[in-house]
């Protein structure tokens, strides 16, 4: 199989080669090189900024284990299957679950720093879902700003690994047998490697992270556009459980017109005891669920949402007063700057909070060792679906999954390179540049598609509003380029314009549009309410119709189809 799609961009002007490139500098792709370079092999990390400007940093809460005395791993993996809403592959949730405990070890071996107790045991905390303390956490809430620094100073220890930072990925490179043989690029700086180039390589890893760039207010950092995503799909690549888009339930809100990255308040505030209430100081969970404040992310976030539209605001409140000063200065001293700098002091007055796009449960489809359904592409972290998440991520799952399914990934790669399975790969240059080539949107459509989703497919979902916002975007998108088969026939309408310019505003966009009319695409078909797809139309889980995946693929037409896995 080879790419039939791929971005309009010029001819590589530089190559060079290696045994694995991987796309992404967070836990999952820096755990991948990592190990890939402990076997000997070569490897090539790429990312699109700095090396720990990707969304691992901003991870507050921590990361979940059965490391405490008492929790177990099949205690873990009930937890993780009730928030799953029925669609965890339980295969995937047994091996996080079973692996977790010493791939987080593994991390403390290679330098993270977790908080302890006076005893020196690894302090653990709750979170939304968790019925029991297993989240470890590093400098109160800055869990993800440890592991990144552990990491990254690892990497940089490594003289034999290269590092290509401020470096927006294109499209993947195939020989012709349809394996994954390297990957276009832009490179943004001065030198030998300027502007698009190649590179060649055995296996090709994308942990580029999430899609939350897509929606107007997010908690990702604004260069998660969801490129690995768009990628895969334009590679030929199944991607699955797209709808799935997991809203915080509390971030803190900014104002009717804030857009963009917002700063995020731990569900580990949460966990420690503060309640949600409205302005009357009202606590709403009480009786919606038997963990009130701590019920899975989706029932939180949905509640909240009601309450906003009984009450006809645009926020609630998050009181945690009664921590005191002391707890709030040595627990949660990022959120507590975070919110004073925006004039907010947790210490004597509620945190206004809203939900915001937080994190993507779907993505490629992977089997437990990485492998997409191209040879030699695999995927991991937030841009990958293993199955662990099914329809609502568990709390502080998300740093867990990456760093085990990293190590299954370079496991992988470690035995096919040693039974001699992971041969040099010659590009087919000819299939490459016959691709067809993506028109590219105008910059400017970034912000209408994050107007678009977040008005039609955001917490709140029905037929009409997706259909709307398929027309918007198809509109956006322009002819010649990928469409929903479900997206009607607006963009027939559109006259004939001039693409934009190559670069990296208009191929961000031209991802974003992609990955924003696939999300679309499943969301309109999912004919019920489960996990964090909420439809108003189809209020009810249902089972009979809908327990399993919806799997998206881009045509070699153009056409973005979902499929419904056979039950």
């Amino acid at each position: 199989m080879s790419v039939t799609h791929r971005l309009a961009a010029p001819a590589p002007g530089w190559t060079t080669t290696t045994d694995v490139v991987v796309v992404g500098s967070g836990v999952a792709g820096l755990t991948v090189a990592l190990n890939v370079r402990k076997a000997g092999l070569r490897a090539v990390v790429v990312t699109k900024a700095m090396l720990d400007d990707g969304s691992t940093r901003w991870a507050q809460g921590g990361i979940a284990a059965a490391l405490g005395e008492g929790d177990t791993p099949g205690q873990h993996l009930d937890d993780t299957l009730v928030a799953g809403a029925g669609l965890c592959e339980e295969e995937a949730v047994r091996t996080l679950v079973t692996e977790g405990p010493e791939a987080v070890r593994h991390l403390i071996a290679t330098g993270a720093a977790f908080d302890r107790g006076e005893d020196g045991e690894i302090l653990l905390t709750r979170e939304g879902g968790h019925h029991r303390r297993r989240i470890a956490h590093a400098g109160g809430d800055a869990t993800g700003a440890e592991i990144s620094r552990a990491l990254v100073a690892a990497v940089r220890s490594d003289p034999g690994l290269e590092l290509i930072e401020h470096a927006l990925v294109l499209d993947l490179l195939t020989d012709a047998d349809g394996h994954a043989a390297g990957l276009t690029l832009h490179v943004m700086g001065e030198g030998q490697r300027d502007g698009v180039g190649a590179i060649r390589a055995r296996a090709v890893v994308l942990a580029t992270g999430g899609m939350g760039q897509v929606f107007s207010a997010t908690t990702n950092p604004a260069v998660s556009t969801g490129d690995g995503v768009a990628l895969a799909l334009r590679a030929g690549a199944e991607v699955t459980d797209l709808e799935f888009v997991q809203f915080h339930p509390t971030v803190l809100w900014l104002g009717p017109e804030a857009e963009g990255q917002q700063p995020l308040v731990s569900e580990a505030v949460r966990g420690e005891g503060a309640h949600l209430v409205d302005a009357a100081g009202t606590r709403f969970m009480l009786g919606r669920h038997e963990l009130a404040e701590l019920a899975p992310r989706d029932i939180v976030a949905k509640a909240i949402t009601r309450q906003m539209q009984l009450q006809g605001t645009d926020h609630m409140y998050l009181d945690g007063r009664h921590f005191g000063a002391e707890m709030w200065e040595q627990r949660f001293p990022t959120i507590l700057a975070s919110c004073r700098a925006h004039g907010i002091d947790p210490v004597t007055e509620p945190i206004p909070v809203a939900p915001a796009a937080h994190y993507a449960s779907g993505g490629i489809r992977t089997d437990l060792h990485g492998r997409t359904t191209v040879p030699g592409l695999y995927a991991c972290g937030e841009v990958a679906c293993t199955g662990v998440h099914g329809a609502n991520r568990l709390a502080s799952n998300s740093l867990l999954e990456g760093l085990v399914f990293a190590e299954r990934i370079a496991a992988d790669l470690t035995g096919r390179h040693r039974a001699g399975d992971l041969p040099e790969r010659s590009v087919d240059v000819a299939a490459a540049r016959a691709a067809h080539a993506v028109p590219l949107p105008a910059p400017e459509a970034r912000a209408e598609i994050q107007r678009l989703m977040s008005r039609g497919a955001g917490v709140l979902r029905s037929a009409a509003s997706m259909a709307d916002t398929a027309a918007g975007l198809a509109l956006l998108a322009g002819p010649g380029a990928p469409h929903s088969r479900r997206a009607g026939d607006a963009s027939a309408d559109v006259a004939e314009e001039k693409p934009a310019d190559p670069r990296v505003e208009t191929w961000e966009a031209a991802n974003l549009l992609l990955v924003a009319t696939a999300l679309v695409t499943a969301a309109a078909q999912r004919a019920e309410t489960r996990g964090c797809h909420w439809r108003e139309d189809f209020p009810e889980r249902d089972d009979a119709h809908w327990q399993r995946h919806l799997i998206t693929t881009l045509t070699a037409s153009g056409d973005l189809v979902s499929t419904p896995e056979e039950q």
